[in-house]
């Protein structure tokens, strides 16, 4: 038995065929809904170039940034429609018969699709990871500096305030932030007593992050002593802790939308303490559902299994594809919205919002394991 299942488990040639059946309406309908969604970041970019006279480079280098993300919204519709599109034509040639005939039972013969769904999401959740908070950023950076020329955060000073421990408090000011290389411009660093009065200033042309601190450079240090005099050196190199890490400053000064993080920026976001119950609540569905969405490329590979399995008569396979493809994802993120925002309403911890989060997921599932057991019985 033991050797039936290796066997069993073996890449075959019917494994190798289904798979290379989804590849080519998957590169379809990957890049049918990647230009769909990115038409309306090209027509912003075109009046970018046509009326604020921006460099096309920079344009286009904006433009290429703003794909990471694009490209891992549109992974799961990708998936729903190629899995549609190629069981529907081995469906409609009757393929999907034969190999019944053949003593290859359904749930076998679509395996593959439902292991590449699999593999799909978890490379999905790397570069949802990895890639995407870094492209954002860059993104962030073109726009901002290069583009709209007016500075980083649109210009003027920032201000984060931080408490010391013993008493006092500490509040820096800078007036831009460079996302790429994590670096504060033109930073100062005022820190009070408990009685208010400045004990410490500290100015710096530049300022950036090396965990846990920040490094100054050439910093102006001056300390005001309680006997009246004042102590001023200039460091080279000096640092300094001003209480935030780069995301939470990110977060706090440009209001950065939580779908632009990753998990573990918002966790930082999260464990700054400097949310309020609401928002805590918001970033903790955020952070499940960060976890959840990229495993709806499994869902929809499962839940296309049985509606593809349904041959198109009078040619029209892929507009009828495309057609349902749009009609469950819109369905799913339907319930997605409702289940975040109930979740954020409700009182509780992580358990309610991993349970908003996943819902969608568990519920489609449900419904793609009913009808492929209902399909493969026949």
């Amino acid at each position: 038995m033991a050797g039936s299942a290796l066997t069993d488990w073996r890449v075959t040639i019917l494994d190798r065929y289904m798979v290379a059946e989804l590849g080519g309406p998957f590169a379809f309908g990957l890049s049918a809904f990647t230009l769909i969604f990115a038409a309306t970041n090209i027509l912003a970019i075109s009046r970018l170039v046509g009326e604020a006279h921006a460099p096309i480079g920079a344009a286009i280098e904006y433009f290429l940034w703003q794909l990471p993300q694009i490209v891992i919204t549109v992974v799961p519709m990708a998936m729903l429609l190629g899995v549609l599109l190629a069981l529907q034509r081995l469906s409609g040639e009757s393929e999907i018969t034969a190999l019944k005939a053949g003593g290859i039972g359904l749930v076998r013969a679509v395996r593959p699709l439902l292991l590449v769904g699999f593999a799909v999401s978890i490379v999905a959740l790397g570069l949802q990871e990895g890639v995407v908070p870094y492209a954002n950023d860059r993104a962030t950076y073109l726009r901002e500096q290069v583009i709209k020329q007016v500075g980083p955060f649109g210009g003027g000073s920032h201000t984060v305030t931080t408490m010391v421990p013993g008493g006092g408090r500490q509040v820096t000011f800078f007036v831009g932030y460079e996302a790429a290389t994590q670096t504060l411009l033109r930073v100062t660093v005022i820190k009070y007593d408990p009685s208010n009065h400045a004990q410490l200033i500290v100015f710096a042309d530049r300022a950036r992050y090396q965990a846990p601190n920040w490094t100054f450079s050439d910093a102006q240090e001056y300390r005001f002593n309680p006997d009246g005099t004042t102590y001023y050196s200039l460091e080279p190199v000096q640092q300094v802790d001003i209480g935030e890490k780069p995301t939470q400053i990110q977060q706090t000064v440009t209001d950065k939308n939580r779908e632009e993080m990753s998990r573990s920026q918002i966790r930082e976001v999260i464990d700054s303490g400097q949310l309020s119950p609401q928002e805590i609540r918001q970033f903790q569905t955020s952070y499940e559902e960060k976890l959840a969405r990229p495993f709806a490329s499994f869902v929809f590979t499962l839940i296309a299994v049985p509606f593809g399995l349904r041959p198109a008569r009078g040619g029209g396979g892929t507009g009828l594809g495309f057609g349902l493809a749009v009609a469950i994802v819109f369905v799913y993120f339907v319930i997605a919205s409702i289940c975040s925002a109930l979740t954020v309403g409700l009182p509780g911890g992580y358990l309610v919002s991993a349970l908003g989060a996943w819902a969608p997921n568990v519920l489609f599932t449900a419904i793609g394991a009913l009808l492929l057991a209902r399909a493969a019985r026949y």
